[in-house]
């Protein structure tokens, strides 16, 4: 059951939730997560932060926890979920993710319940706010958000807060390592040696259980179980064209850890880098 948040911590919408699944004391939960994803919408941590989930669902010692940022209200809807209004279908991913958190065995779910168009915007202080909040709590090795090349505005502002959060830390408090994983855009264009090739290959059945979950999007129109695991599945196939698959599939992950040890690390700069080195590569072999 979700838990009454301000027993725990307050955040900036008051229809903000806590659920964990398995009904340890929400403080533990928090605390005990070594994984973190950090979202936009219900399902963006399924799609993008697969490879945290195996890690707390096959490993005793590890826990993955969860935050999605945005209400999931402003999604495309068709079919039996043409004439759903925004409350209801707000209320649908909500109850949806936390189904995937209990299949799942995520230590923790928050959903932090802002509009879409809030979290576009520059600046959004209180989610920024919130995050810092979340971080007092829970310390994870690893964080898993959106990478700065999505080409998703909400995703992007995820992101943004995310690195404003983190950035506010104290060094020695700050994730291990952070990942900027691939959604609305693959990352396939970038450079192998630079790519952060997550094997994502355990338990087939529960990914594709996962994926599943969320009919309101699926039967509402768009097809992300199928084009998740095709994404997956191509990605191994195509990371090495000289070796044999080492995985059955992949999801593609950009590091920016050093944007969190380094603050004066310009963002424009360092994901421009990445684009440039590609040119670069890509210059070079039409010159052979």
């Amino acid at each position: 059951m979700p838990v009454q948040l301000s027993l725990v911590m307050k955040f900036a919408n008051p229809a903000a939730r806590l659920m964990v699944p398995d009904g340890i004391a929400p403080e533990a939960a928090l605390a005990r997560c070594t994984h973190l994803g950090i979202g936009a919408h219900p399902d963006d941590l399924e799609f993008m932060a697969y490879h945290g989930i195996l890690a707390g669902y096959s490993d005793s010692a590890q826990w993955f926890g969860g935050v999605i940022c945005s209400d999931g209200a402003g999604s495309s809807r068709a079919g039996g979920y043409a004439n759903c209004s925004d409350e209801a279908l707000r209320a649908m991913r909500q109850q949806e993710q936390e189904k995937a958190a209990t299949l799942g065995r995520y230590g923790a779910i928050i959903q932090l319940a802002h509009p879409s168009s809030f979290v576009r915007q520059a600046g959004m202080t209180p989610l920024v706010e919130d995050l810092k909040t979340i971080f007092k709590q829970v310390r994870p090795g690893i964080l898993y958000t959106h990478n700065p090349a999505d080409k998703h505005e909400t995703h992007l502002g995820v992101f943004a807060a995310t690195l404003t959060a983190l950035r506010s830390l104290p060094l020695e408090q700050r994730p291990r390592k952070v990942w900027g994983c691939e959604v609305w855009r693959d990352l396939d264009w970038m450079l192998d040696s630079e790519k952060v090739a997550l094997d994502v290959s355990g338990h087939p059945d529960l990914a594709e259980a996962l994926n599943g979950v969320f009919d309101s999007q699926i039967a509402g129109g768009k097809r992300y179980d199928l084009a998740v695991k095709g994404r997956r599945l191509a990605n191994a196939t195509f990371y090495q064209s000289h070796s044999s698959d080492q995985a059955q599939m992949l999801s593609f992950a950009m590091d920016l850890t050093p944007l969190i040890q380094n603050d004066s690390l310009s963002v424009s700069d360092y994901v421009l880098g990445y684009i440039d080195r590609f040119r670069t590569d890509v210059a070079g072999k039409l010159n052979l």
